[in-house]
């Protein structure tokens, strides 16, 4: 082999050995990448749950817990725009004055979408078992935001959705 096709063959065995490292870091990012977001997801579903349990045992205090304590939080709904923490505390012990008014909450059909790694949207439906009042539900998108003591709605749209 002459110098030349012997200089050629080197430059394409390193092009190809830093294509396949290139490869291979990015393939363990995008794993990592996976697993972080597979964790987040179960951190965000935790924060429903305790939600969804604080709920039903009539706890709205508790329940709100899950929303970002700040005057930059907004909820809006049919009754418009609340605006800040005490706001939107405001309008839920407003709108749901006791237990009955209340119900029993499930959420379902959950789906999350990663827009950053410190950022998540959640679509998903709520149902409200009522006694009294009949049952209501709709559909919600939530986004959060990870906060050093973790995970919170920055931003919540519900609304109503008749014979859901």
């Amino acid at each position: 082999m002459g110098i030349r096709k012997r200089g050629s063959f080197a430059l394409l065995l390193v092009v190809a050995a830093a294509l396949i490292l290139v490869a291979g870091v990015r393939l363990a990012l995008a794993s990592r990448a996976s697993d972080n977001r597979a964790s987040d997801q179960a951190k965000i579903s935790a924060v429903l749950t305790a939600q969804q349990t604080a709920w039903n045992r009539g706890d709205v205090d508790a329940f709100i817990v899950g929303y970002w304590e700040s005057p930059e939080l907004t909820f809006s709904g049919s009754g418009g725009i609340a605006r800040g923490f005490s706001g939107v505390r405001e309008r839920y012990h407003r709108n749901y004055p006791d237990r009955a008014a209340m119900g029993e909450l499930a959420f379902s059909d959950l789906e999350f979408r990663f827009l950053a790694p410190d950022a998540a949207l959640v679509l998903g439906h709520w149902h409200l078992k009522r006694e009294t009042k009949g049952d209501i539900g709709g559909v919600f998108s939530l986004v959060w935001q990870r906060f050093p003591d973790g995970w919170k709605i920055v931003h919540d749209h519900t609304s109503s959705v008749d014979g859901m």
